[in-house]
């Protein structure tokens, strides 16, 4: 169930009640794509900072260790030992990222792993049938994702695929909610809105897919090659068109700056691995913009890397010896940012709700984007 708290502008505070606990949003989903965030990051460590909900992805799972193996053990929430709610993609992404060699047609997509070489075939009802044995709290449905900067008539062409897919998506995951084995009856399904940059298919798909009576929306297939204008063009254009009473999520984004404005258009759902992936780079995230661990200045810092923060790497060490430590490529280094990055968006999800809440979102938003763009 998704209630709408407060509201200041299009932003919107709400809490989202499933199976496995309430999600206070926006919220910021921690991606552990192999049922782990890369990075020596533990479930317990999610816990320690603030994490609410976790994101794993359905063809990794599938490829490796295999989804009948994680259902054999209780389904995903016992296997990574994590008892909040967790959102499975549908897979859809990396069959269209991953696989070089892949044929789309109406009954899926058949594909080769990219791990072994092996013939794949997936289509929405292996989806949600790997989705529902790895007993998700969330579902994706499974689409297709265009190029953002597709021609128009395939962007047509695989719209309309991806409106019949997720119509087979809705009709299999209520089949297999009422089986007796199934580990999560209650698994929830959300939506996948496309259309690529054109505003008119998007808006149409948007009417299109309300009336399915869906758990959630997600806008898809952007940060893929379109500008941030074009991003936030869709956003603005789209989010009206999808039912206000359920959740909205905008996948795959981005940047602290592209969940700011997003949050300013209505989004309340936000995933990345720009944390976890930057932080084992020493790609830091602070209030005063990003900072290279790597660069020499660093070399006999002992301040943390950011001043007040509370995340455990911040508690505890110094830029200098986090520094080293990625120099030595000593593991307990990426650790320590990972951590550190995905410390700074939970808090700042944190901040998000609170400024909704007391209705000065705006003036938060520029006040933090100026911070971040001072750099100083």
């Amino acid at each position: 169930m998704y209630r709408i708290l407060k509201k200041d502008g299009n932003a919107k505070r709400a809490e989202f009640t499933t199976v496995h606990g309430t999600v206070q949003t926006p919220v910021f989903m921690n991606v552990g794509t192999a049922a782990a965030i890369k990075g020596a990051v533990s479930t317990a460590d999610l816990e320690e900072i603030g994490t609410q909900i976790e994101l794993s992805n359905t063809y990794h799972l599938h490829v490796r260790p295999g989804d009948q193996i994680v259902k054999k053990l209780g389904g995903l929430h016992k296997f990574m030992s994590w008892n909040k709610p967790i959102l499975t993609d549908s897979g859809g992404f990396q069959v269209f990222s991953l696989a070089s060699l892949r044929k789309i047609k109406e009954e899926g997509v058949y594909f080769n792993s990219h791990v072994d070489g092996r013939k794949i075939f997936m289509g929405p009802e292996e989806s949600m049938q790997i989705q529902s044995n790895l007993a998700s709290t969330i579902a994706m449905a499974f689409d297709e994702c265009a190029p953002a900067l597709a021609e128009r008539d395939y962007v047509e062409r695989s719209v309309a695929r991806t409106t019949r897919w997720l119509a087979r998506c809705k009709a299999e995951m209520k089949r297999l909610n009422s089986l007796p084995d199934t580990i999560n009856p209650n698994q929830l399904l959300f939506g996948i809105n496309q259309g690529a940059v054109y505003e008119d298919i998007r808006i149409e798909h948007a009417k299109q897919i309300s009336e399915m009576d869906l758990d959630g929306y997600a806008v898809g297939g952007l940060a893929v090659g379109e500008s941030h204008e074009q991003m936030y063009h869709i956003i603005e254009a789209v989010v009206p068109y999808l039912p206000e009473d359920k959740p909205t999520y905008l996948m795959g984004v981005g940047t602290p700056a592209n969940i700011l404005e997003a949050v300013d258009r209505g989004v309340d759902f936000f995933d990345c691995v720009y944390p976890s992936r930057n932080g084992r780079h020493g790609h830091l995230y602070t209030n005063y913009g990003k900072i290279n661990l790597f660069n020499a200045k660093y070399e006999l810092d002992e301040r943390p890397i950011e001043v007040g923060c509370q995340c455990p790497a911040c508690r505890r060490y110094s830029r200098a010896y986090i520094r080293h430590l990625l120099k030595a490529k000593e593991m307990l280094g990426m650790r320590l940012c990972v951590l550190h990055n995905l410390y700074f968006y939970n808090t700042m999800m944190t901040e998000i709700r609170t400024a909704i809440e007391e209705g000065r979102y705006r003036a938060y938003k520029k006040e933090k984007l100026d911070k971040m763009r001072s750099g100083s």
